[in-house]
């Protein structure tokens, strides 16, 4: 906006130097409102040095971007707080969140992936470790397939499969679902996130844009709750109401 105003009156100006269309029409416009030029030229001082709508949408993005984080971390203080209750209780800065989009890339142009757009966790630790899941890869990969809610008890399905062969064997039978459409490489990367959660954002439509994830080393069943799931849910409607445009 402040450039398109900008630009009109910068026209203007350069329109009354060359006397264009012609200077009859500059000076019957002149000799009828004196004070026009000198509104151009306070228009073009004022745009181009305060940027007064440009200035008023950075707040106003600063002020709901600020909401949106308050929004998360009441929700994110609640879900700690049935985190609480497992035995043994999740360490304060062991439970992270994370929020999902949906991205192309070169690399992924048609269907894309899932890119981690904001992590909230209240300790140092673990390490937040690079993950960008496709369609139906990890528990985030899951919920986007299914469009659903997802969780799994990963510290479970770690004990049982123990060594390569052990997870081969159950992926052939079970399907890749089962494991999280992980290979065995892959599996041991996140195995020591014992207990994941997922839940959809989606836009107007109804169609699958985000999601919400959370994890802990253990846990699982203490927060497969309906207590737990009610806020990840709750958080997933309130991003899905703005598109993720604010985090």
């Amino acid at each position: 906006m402040d450039r398109s105003i900008l630009l009109v009156a910068t026209i203007g100006m350069v329109a009354r130097q060359y006397d264009f269309p012609s200077k009859k029409v500059w000076t019957d416009v002149l000799d009828d409102r004196p004070y026009a030029l000198l509104g151009l030229i306070c228009v073009i001082g004022v745009f181009g040095a305060f940027t007064p709508f440009q200035s008023y949408a950075g707040r106003k993005k600063v002020e709901r971007r600020s909401a949106v984080r308050q929004q998360v971390l009441t929700h994110f203080g609640k879900m700690l707080a049935v985190a609480r209750q497992a035995q043994p209780p999740i360490e304060t800065g062991d439970l992270g969140l994370h929020i999902w989009r949906i991205r192309r890339s070169l690399r992924h142009p048609l269907h894309g992936y899932l890119q981690r757009a904001a992590t909230y966790r209240l300790g140092s630790t673990p390490t937040t470790r690079s993950f960008a899941p496709t369609k139906g890869v990890g528990v985030v990969g899951l919920c986007w397939k299914r469009n659903e809610e997802v969780s799994i008890d990963v510290q479970e399905l770690a004990s049982r499969l123990t060594d390569q062969a052990t997870f081969d064997a159950h992926r052939d039978r079970e399907g890749a679902d089962a494991v999280m459409g992980f290979t065995w490489t892959d599996f041991q990367r996140v195995a020591h996130r014992g207990a994941v959660f997922a839940s959809p954002i989606r836009g107007g439509g109804g169609d699958f844009i985000g999601c919400v994830s959370i994890d802990a080393r253990h846990g699982h069943d203490s927060m497969n709750v309906d207590d737990f799931w009610h806020e990840v849910n709750s958080l997933c409607s309130r991003l899905g109401h703005d598109d993720l445009d604010h985090l």
